[in-house]
């Protein structure tokens, strides 16, 4: 697929009629359009955004944008497999749904309805409501006894004149029906215990069973109403909602997709990019749309690459920075940082103070698991950058916060804290370390950009934008 996605561009180009429209820019030789240009502008630049940005401000983003997609593409980023499978699962996702039509929607919502007619067999659907009193298979004699003596109690109240909601709200052994006064819902054969439906289809509305032998226990059953399935067009609107919801389209693209494939002698990957060139040239929003998962997941790929990762793996470069931008952490409140644990016993309270005491901070959690916690937890332990309200045991041993509660935990009742109160700032790189990182992550990319910038022309039409 290498380029695959720039040569759909290309086509796009000839047959749209861009290569006659207005150039905005050109970054490294390639020009950026107008419509593609106003896409990309209006959709970062719409009423949810708290502070808009004017066309020529937003102009040096998207050239920033645009210069670390061409980089990523010069180092060939696009070839990895990795890449091009994340693009098509992006891309398919969103063009799959459009290779079905209304058409195809509306014969699958009426095979689904033809199959609930099919499954009712010429019959009605009906609502039961019932009062049940298990009996498992594995149950003894005595268990079985109990069981016939009280289904048998509840049904002579109900021959009496006895509610028999109330009497399924509170004696019922299926609490999800007990919950709605014994009453199931609607349902058609097929769809539960032989037994009860037999017995249930056999009922007039109004009219109680006597007690029903099941395998998992004994039922009386009351048929609440009955009525013939609707007609289509009174169920079509829920019918395609679920069935919608349900991934229908989906489903009919990749069995079209499968379809064409078979017929042609192709992958379905084969014929999903033709067919992801075809819709593109026919919708220009939905290329540019395309267009950006793929840029997206270059800039991705070519900053983690480049700037993020090097930039978080270098600890002397991060220290230096936290050095010379120390001030920019100073904190309005102490903090503490340290470990908070609990114990089985003061004993080891004592004992894990002792192991820490000579240690480096970033080795303590790895020390306690070795010493403490080899074969079974017998420290449990929280070790960070504290602030007052973080952590009960901190709050009340290092903060010293009088009303503080600690939690208790009977199985690790002892409590314990060891660390160093900081009240002017951090006072190392790690006690601030997202913020550092992102720091540094950030003045590298600045670093890097102005390197694209003397390696790849720039050129912005002012009189576009004027």
């Amino acid at each position: 697929m290498k380029k695959l996605f720039y040569a759909l561009l290309c086509v796009l180009a000839a047959q749209s009629g861009l290569a006659q429209e207005e150039v905005v820019m050109t970054v490294a030789g390639d020009p950026v359009y107008r419509s593609e240009y106003d896409y990309n502008y209006n959709k970062n630049n719409n009423d949810d955004v708290v502070e808009k940005m004017t066309p020529r401000a937003y102009a040096d983003l998207y050239a920033a944008y645009k210069l670390k997609v061409r980089a990523a593409m010069d180092a060939k980023l696009d070839t990895l497999t990795s890449f091009q499978k994340e693009f098509r699962q992006y891309r398919d996702k969103q063009l799959r749904p459009l290779l079905v039509g209304e058409a195809d929607v509306e014969k699958a919502a009426r095979d689904y309805y033809q199959s609930m007619l099919d499954g009712l067999q010429g019959k009605d659907l009906i609502m039961p409501a019932h009062i049940f009193v298990r009996l498992l298979q594995q149950d003894g004699p005595e268990q079985a006894a109990k069981a016939k003596a009280r289904v048998d109690s509840i049904y002579g109240l109900v021959c009496s004149g006895a509610d028999f909601g109330q009497l399924a709200a509170t004696c019922s052994d299926d609490q999800m029906s007990a919950r709605r006064q014994g009453v199931v819902g609607w349902i058609g054969p097929g769809q539960t215990l032989p037994e009860f439906e037999t017995a249930a289809y056999a009922l007039t509305k109004g009219q109680v069973s006597a007690p029903v032998k099941s395998p998992v226990g004994y039922h009386i059953i009351k048929l609440i109403d009955r009525k013939p399935l609707e007609p289509y067009d009174t169920l079509r609107a829920p019918i395609r909602r679920y069935l919608e919801q349900g991934g229908l389209r989906d489903r009919l693209s990749k069995q079209k997709i499968d379809s064409v494939a078979a017929a042609e002698g192709l992958s379905a990957q084969e014929v999903m990019d033709r067919e992801a060139d075809r819709l593109c040239r026919q919708d220009s929003d939905l290329a540019f749309l395309v267009q950006e998962y793929h840029d997206g997941l270059l800039l991705f790929e070519v900053s983690n690459r480049e700037v993020w990762e090097p930039a978080k793996r270098d600890t002397a470069g991060l220290e230096n920075f936290f050095k010379q931008h120390r001030g920019e952490f100073k904190w309005g409140k102490p903090h503490y940082r340290g470990i908070a644990f609990s114990c089985k016993d003061k004993k080891q309270v004592k004992a894990v103070k002792k192991l820490l005491k000579k240690m480096p901070y970033k080795d303590w959690a790895s020390a306690v698991r070795r010493e403490f916690n080899k074969d079974s937890v017998t420290v449990r332990m929280d070790q960070k950058v504290f602030v007052k309200g973080q952590n009960s045991i901190v709050d009340a041993l290092a903060f010293k916060v009088k009303d503080a509660k600690m939690k208790e935990n009977p199985k690790f009742p002892c409590n314990g804290v060891f660390g160093k109160m900081l009240k002017k700032g951090p006072e190392e790189w790690g006690d601030v370390a997202n913020q550092v990182i992102d720091g540094y992550q950030n003045e590298k990319m600045d670093a890097y950009l102005e390197n694209l910038r003397r390696r790849y022309p720039v050129v912005i039409n002012e009189a576009a934008f004027k």
